[in-house]
């Protein structure tokens, strides 16, 4: 894997193994009408370049297609009486999902650690609910997401703040909720709950609700690339030039790096550009320095996007709607291609229909370099969804939950206990006497049977209440 980060390597990359002076060299670079033509603009990142798979990415998200699946079902079954639905109830309503005729019950079975598909007592048909796991996972996330509501109010602000007006559509942030860690009635506990920072208000031109921003705080408007910076300059010691502008530049495995590229994106790393939070109305945008800087900005805004939500991705499609809001270019898909060091556009998850944006310098082998709790509790719906089926079925055998063990184990207790008496008879009881032994046997035994009931109802009704 190629790495760029926060490196001067200029000098190293004009030199040639020719015995020219370096100003010839340079010139005779400069005379050439092909490199002069290219290096005029080698302050901005070539475009049209081809985009490079990285594996890691779209296997994270080659499992997450299946776990989106899997909440569309928990949401559905959650949302039935009791929170169980017959199978061929789920055959009919899983159609909405684009599932035919007896699919549905297939696709369950696939995941036994989730769903748990059993048949009624007493209308004798399968019935459909979510397992202990399943309801557990389900417990910890939102644990997790009402613990962290706190620190999505702060990025909600910085949301805003990132706006050209302070304000964004209600809709287009309730669509995105779920990736900046917003609970689903977002609206009455963040933004109704907190007067002092947000207003809602309603648009009379176009009759939709928006999002404001009631103080500008600038203790918010750094950026977590300005934190990065900082952290690379106090302990690796680089120079504060080379890193004043620069961001952190990994590129896919396989993506070829030519010495010309390698130029424009070491000038590029050097041009000065505008903070996402910065109100860039009173600049005039029409000088071709002022395009270069606003060019870099919108890298900065996306980077600063993701770097708020709680995986450190969101959808391309999502990120369109803050378009205009952010000024972001029309074309983000070819716009994001251009650095495919910085960000990582995964077509994988849903049939080519969604592009997934990553945020390579956050990610590291597939996983979250800083895991929050919300995301390692999502998670876990994934590790259940990639355990075995085999696995499943040896907890079954383990942990069983039929009348039949419960049985077993009262016959295996009354046995233990009887077994238990007679050796304590024959080792405590033996009196030489006859009748003294058969009246010691007798009370013996009604004391054994008294105590072998009690105990055994005790020790059930203790079973029975750590089981149920």
């Amino acid at each position: 894997m190629k790495k760029i980060v926060f490196s001067t390597f200029a000098t190293s990359l004009l030199k040639s193994e020719s015995r020219q002076p370096s100003n010839s060299i340079a010139f005779t670079l400069l005379r050439n009408p092909f490199f002069s033509r290219w290096f005029s603009q080698s302050t901005s990142i070539p475009k049209n370049l081809k985009r490079v798979r990285d594996h890691g990415y779209d296997n994270y998200m080659e499992v997450e297609k299946k776990t989106r699946k899997v909440l569309k079902f928990q949401d559905l079954i959650l949302s039935q009486r009791n929170q169980t639905v017959p199978i061929s109830r789920l055959d009919v309503l899983a159609r909405r999902f684009g599932f035919k005729q007896h699919e549905a019950g297939a696709f369950l079975l696939k995941f036994p650690h989730v769903f748990e598909v059993y048949e009624h007592p007493v209308q004798r048909i399968l019935y459909c609910r979510l397992t202990r796991k399943s309801l557990l996972q389900i417990q910890q996330e939102k644990e997790a997401l009402d613990a962290q509501i706190p620190d999505a109010v702060v990025r909600l602000r910085k949301l805003l703040l990132m706006s050209n007006t302070g304000r964004l559509r209600l809709e287009h942030v309730r669509i995105a909720r779920a990736e900046f860690g917003l609970p689903e009635d977002f609206e009455y506990s963040v933004i109704l709950k907190y007067p002092e920072f947000f207003r809602l208000f309603d648009a009379k031109a176009t009759r939709n609700k928006y999002i404001e921003i009631v103080e500008r705080d600038p203790s918010l408007t750094v950026c977590a690339i300005e934190m990065a910076r900082e952290r690379e300059y106090r302990e690796k010691g680089i120079d504060a030039e080379d890193v004043r502008f620069s961001f952190i530049i990994n590129f896919p495995p396989g993506f070829k790096i030519g010495k010309y590229y390698r130029i424009a994106v070491w000038k590029w790393q050097r041009v000065p550009y505008w903070s996402p939070y910065e109100d860039v109305s009173r600049y005039d945008l029409r000088s071709l320095e002022a395009q270069k800087r606003m060019e870099k900005r919108a890298v900065a805004v996306i980077h600063e996007l993701l770097s708020l939500t709680i995986e450190k991705k969101i959808t391309l499609e999502r990120i369109a709607h803050f378009r205009m809001a952010m000024n972001l270019p029309k074309k983000l898909k070819d716009f994001l291609l251009q650095h495919q060091g910085i960000f990582y556009i995964s077509t994988r998850g849903n049939h080519g229909k969604l592009h997934t944006v990553f945020l390579r310098e956050a990610y590291k082998k597939g996983e979250l370099i800083e895991p929050n709790d919300l995301y390692l509790a999502r998670r876990k719906l994934a590790d259940l969804v990639l355990l075995s089926p085999r696995k499943a079925n040896v907890d079954k055998e383990l942990v069983s939950y039929g009348r039949d063990d419960h049985d077993e184990m009262r016959r295996f207790r009354r046995d233990h206990i009887e077994n238990k008496m007679m050796k304590f008879d024959v080792q405590e009881n033996f009196v030489p006497d006859a009748e003294g032994d058969e009246q010691l046997d007798s009370d013996a035994a009604s004391e054994a049977d008294f105590t072998d009931d009690s105990d055994d109802g005790d020790a059930i009704n203790d079973e029975e209440e750590v089981i149920h």
